[in-house]
């Protein structure tokens, strides 16, 4: 498969994935929509549904939609997630690239989408949640902490879900997607994706947002370092456990 093919995938299966899962939360954050004051709950559903959704979409490159798990594969030692698309020195990069673009697009659509009730939203807060993540306590050593467990988590599931027979797939990974917000998002809204974060919070900051605050920059590392350990974590652990339990 050409790096193009996988660069388009990985950016249209990301803007679905950010589109759907910041739209969850600006339905739930912002003033006057249907959705408002619908609860965390009602967010983790939500994320896990548009996961399923871009898992779809960008099947042919094997779905990757975030950086963790590109590296989790990789520290896998994996050579291809799926049949006849590698994931080498070459590759690594075509998924990084289509994983950021696919998030800024998909959170300027969810912009526009919402534009009057952003317009409408007295609170920056409010405003800078739909786009990226931030801290219940902040603490960026606790944070980091909470973020590499979370990530780890879906990375090491992730792999050890292709080892089984007859998975559920894109179900499976969707559901594990609402079991880990509602089981670990609280403390820091669980990004567990550095390109679900970083993508959508540079969009925040060049968007013409009415109100919109500052971007957060000092918290933004936490959202991309601790998802990076984790998937590397996740998928050292995905080789070790086979092993270990034969």
């Amino acid at each position: 498969m050409s790096l193009g093919i996988i660069f388009l995938s990985e950016v249209m299966g990301t803007m679905m994935l950010t589109l759907l899962g910041c739209g969850v939360v600006a339905n739930v954050a912002l003033k006057g929509t249907k959705g408002n004051a619908g609860g965390f709950h009602l967010v983790n559903w939500g994320w896990g549904l548009a996961v399923m959704a871009g898992v779809f979409v960008a099947a042919k490159s094997g779905a990757h939609l975030n950086p963790a798990v590109t590296l989790g594969i990789v520290s896998s030692g994996a050579k291809e997630f799926v049949p006849g698309v590698p994931v080498d020195g070459a590759s690594i990069f075509t998924y990084f690239g289509g994983e950021l673009t696919g998030a800024f697009i998909g959170a300027v659509l969810c912009w526009l989408a919402y534009k009057q009730h952003f317009d409408a939203e007295p609170l920056a807060a409010s405003k800078l949640a739909v786009f990226s993540t931030g801290p219940a306590m902040r603490n960026y050593t606790w944070n980091l902490v909470t973020e590499i467990i979370g990530t780890f988590v879906l990375v090491f599931v992730i792999l050890m879900l292709g080892n089984q027979p007859n998975q559920l797939g894109p179900l499976a990974v969707a559901l594990l997607v609402v079991g880990i917000g509602a089981s670990l998002g609280g403390p820091t809204g669980y990004a567990i994706n550095p390109a679900r974060d970083l993508g959508p919070r540079v969009a925040h900051a060049i968007l013409p947002i009415k109100g919109k605050g500052s971007s957060d920059w000092a918290y933004s590392w936490v959202p991309v370092v601790g998802p990076i350990i984790g998937g590397v974590l996740g998928g050292l652990m995905s080789q070790w456990v086979p092993v270990m339990i034969k």
